[in-house]
């Protein structure tokens, strides 16, 4: 008989079923905090069954924003909720997709680490799979937690679940655990939940040699016992195993739920780990206070994807972190880049106690976000830039206050005759032909500057009075840059700048000096936010909005 594996880390696979977008991110992420609340030590892993070798390149429209991890990473954006739930950093090892993992097994054959040997799905790429789940297993790691992407049944994810599947065996009961989540849907005509859909998707899973040890069922209110008792029956799982997924306001009351249905004690009685019982003080004060704010603030987003929140995932997040701080509820306005105008902007920012333009590519709204800019700027209203937002400021201030009104980024216009905003000189030359004249071919995969860097601030800012210390660490993702070559003139009609990298040539972030609130950054603040620790930034704009809309700033 085969032996078992014997490593300190015990596993967690996470499944989902019936259809898409039912929160296995958010069930993962609560379920690590629920198990650090007992003293456990967590990472995560998700794996994604699409081609893409990462979402670098993805259209957010179709994949959600692109998380970037301390390493440079770009990622699926539910890494995001595993950093924000727990205090675990992800790298590039906790995140594999179908074509990370085929690009590796094609580059070990092309190099003959099969020795000629017919390379298959099985054993060759599932015990990649295999390998980069086990790469979690550590002395510092208590559980790993891994995400399947997809459903149950789709092609795609075959491999996968085939994965797994093998690893259950390998590991010993005691160190795999499956949790499948599905969901029950209220027929509002027959006045019933329905268990069919469960029954079908389990049913799905046990056909490829998974039987889940838990089921977490995404539904709308909490499930009575009868109807537990009943998908217990048919799906072949502990009654007590059966754990409502009930919809919520505040995302952060999911651990709450989970370990009032006793999902964690469930969770360490099948993996057989003692731990302690969980404190969870700090959650339960959180959703109180997102639950009875004392007061309301509004934040208006200019951007191209308002359509769709996941677009920006970290930065809604961590605007509604930055109200938690002050108490506040904050409500975010989605303002179409595309649609404002002279006429319509004073209509469109009449109730925004603050105004947020955040990062993004491509020339399409970018004019819009330069009127919101000024009517922010003009108006004395808090404003914050990310990442292009902070670029969109310089090329404003260029254009209205020096005058220089073909002021522009290279990205738009590469014939500026005032390039505030230009190409990374440490890319330019290598990347001219892809970036600039789109050449057939090219790849556009890790060129920008990505990962956390440090970022030395000035004391005489918004940016140190939010921080509290010298240098800071922050994450980018951007391949253009101020332009030092315009620095002093921008200076001179009144930017400040706040913070620069340690040796003062990459301008991080600036600041306005007649303005009360106006901060830019490169970097991306909103990756490193948490509900129980908001970001300093976030928490200083939304203590000014708050400030603006009772008339004291």
């Amino acid at each position: 008989m085969k032996r078992k594996r014997k490593l300190h880390t015990k596993f967690i696979f996470i499944t989902g079923g019936v259809l898409s977008s039912l929160g296995k991110g958010l069930a993962a992420a609560s379920l690590g905090a629920l198990l650090e609340a007992r003293g456990l030590r967590v990472t995560f892993q998700k794996l994604d069954p699409y081609i893409n070798v990462d979402p670098g390149t993805m259209n957010p429209f179709q994949h959600g924003e692109v998380y970037v991890t301390e390493d440079g990473a770009e990622t699926d954006l539910d890494l995001g909720h595993y950093e924000r739930f727990t205090s675990a950093v992800m790298s590039s090892k906790n995140n594999y997709t179908s074509g990370k993992i085929y690009f590796s097994v094609i580059t070990k054959e092309r190099k003959g680490v099969y020795l000629g040997g017919t390379v298959q799905i099985i054993p060759h790429v599932t015990d990649e799979i295999k390998s980069v789940i086990l790469e979690l297993a550590s002395k510092d790691v208590d559980v790993a937690i891994i995400e399947i992407g997809g459903t149950v049944g789709d092609i795609e994810s075959l491999p996968f679940l085939e994965a797994i599947r093998q690893l259950g065996y390998d590991l010993g009961r005691e160190n795999a655990l499956y949790i499948h989540l599905t969901y029950v849907p209220y027929i509002q005509t027959a006045g019933e939940l329905k268990t069919k859909p469960t029954q079908h998707s389990v049913k799905e899973l046990r056909a490829i040699g998974i039987q889940p040890d838990i089921l977490l069922c995404r539904t709308d209110r909490f499930l009575p016992q009868d109807i537990k008792r009943k998908i217990a029956l048919f799906c072949n799982v502990e009654e007590d195993a059966v754990i409502t997924a009930k919809d919520v306001e505040c995302i952060y009351e999911i651990p709450l739920i989970f370990h009032q249905e006793g999902l964690d004690e469930k969770v360490v009685e099948k993996l057989n780990i003692w731990t302690r019982e969980p404190d969870l003080s700090a959650w339960q004060n959180l959703v109180k206070t997102f639950t009875q704010p004392k007061d309301e603030v509004t934040i208006a987003i200019v951007g191209k994807y308002v359509n769709l929140k996941d677009s920006y995932k970290s930065l809604n997040e961590a605007l509604v972190h930055g109200g938690i701080a002050h108490q506040l509820r904050v409500k975010l306005k989605f303002v179409s880049s595309d649609e404002l105008t002279l006429e319509n902007i004073k209509e469109a920012f009449q109730d925004a106690d603050g105004i947020l333009v955040p990062g993004g590519f491509g020339m399409r709204g970018i004019e819009g976000k330069i009127l919101a800019i000024e009517y922010a700027r003009k108006n004395k209203i808090p404003y914050f830039g990310i990442c292009l937002g902070m670029q969109l400021a310089v090329i404003e201030l260029a254009r209205n206050v020096l005058g220089w009104k073909e002021a522009n980024s290279t990205e738009f216009d590469p014939q500026t005759p005032y390039p505030v905003i230009y190409l990374m000189r440490e890319w330019f030359d290598y990347r001219r032909g892809c970036i600039e004249k789109r050449e057939e071919g090219c790849d556009l995969g890790g060129t920008m500057r990505l990962g956390a860097y440090p970022c030395k601030l000035v004391k005489d800012s918004l940016a140190y009075q939010a921080y509290k210390q010298d240098e800071i660490f922050e994450r980018h993702r951007h391949r253009y840059e101020f332009n030092n070559a315009f620095r002093d003139d921008l200076i001179k009609a009144g930017l400040k700048i706040a913070g620069t990298s340690p040796n003062g040539e990459l301008v991080e972030i600036v600041e306005l000096e007649d303005h009360p609130w106006f901060v830019g950054v490169q970097f991306h603040p909103e990756f490193t936010s948490k509900p129980l620790k908001p970001h300093p930034l976030f928490a200083s704009f939304i203590s000014a909005s708050y400030a603006k809309k009772r008339g004291k700033l």
